[in-house]
């Protein structure tokens, strides 16, 4: 379909609720195509990345895809059910911040999420530690929530190249 412009922090549309998909017919089909072209470019350019929310790319509905190693996941109207009381600090970063820097910040260790796929199959599946992570960000856009508003300081935010020097090696 089409690589589309990721909307930057700071565009109202990232702060708006998504809506739910009620048709599963050709315009889901568009937006998971739009979806899946625009994260490859993106992992493609900035050498990063996992997943990315539809809202991120101006669709207010609620769709998360990702591109990971070894699987590829969509979730169409995805819901956390359950969250582990056990939580843990990340580094996260957003292609709606342009990975230009990152927060420290809490996320729960495992989460349970209920999902439909684009075929219409209802999905119940647990996510542990990056995956938990990865998911609770993702989930988080269709509310209109970002990384940032899970700070409790602003001694918790990094610069990318910052970010690469302490932590890539």
């Amino acid at each position: 379909m089409a690589v589309k412009k990721v909307l930057k922090m700071g565009n109202p549309i990232l702060r708006k609720k998504s809506e739910e998909i009620k048709e599963f017919d050709k315009d889901l089909e568009e937006i998971v195509e739009d979806l899946k072209d625009t994260l490859i470019k993106l992992q493609q350019e900035k050498k990063t990345g996992r997943a990315l929310a539809a809202p991120q790319i101006d669709y207010l509905k609620k769709v998360v895809y990702a591109n990971l190693p070894d699987e590829e996941i969509i979730m169409v109207n995805p819901e956390i059910t359950w969250k582990s009381s056990e939580m843990f600090y990340v580094w996260d970063s957003c292609f709606s911040m342009d990975i230009a820097f990152f927060v420290k910040i809490l996320r729960h260790k495992k989460i349970r999420v209920n999902y439909t796929t684009p075929e219409g199959e209802n999905i119940e599946r647990e996510f542990t530690d990056n995956m938990s992570e990865l998911f609770q960000h993702e989930i988080d856009h269709l509310y209109g929530i970002m990384a940032t508003d899970h700070l409790k300081d602003n001694k918790n935010i990094i610069m990318r190249s910052e970010y690469e020097k302490k932590y890539s090696s």
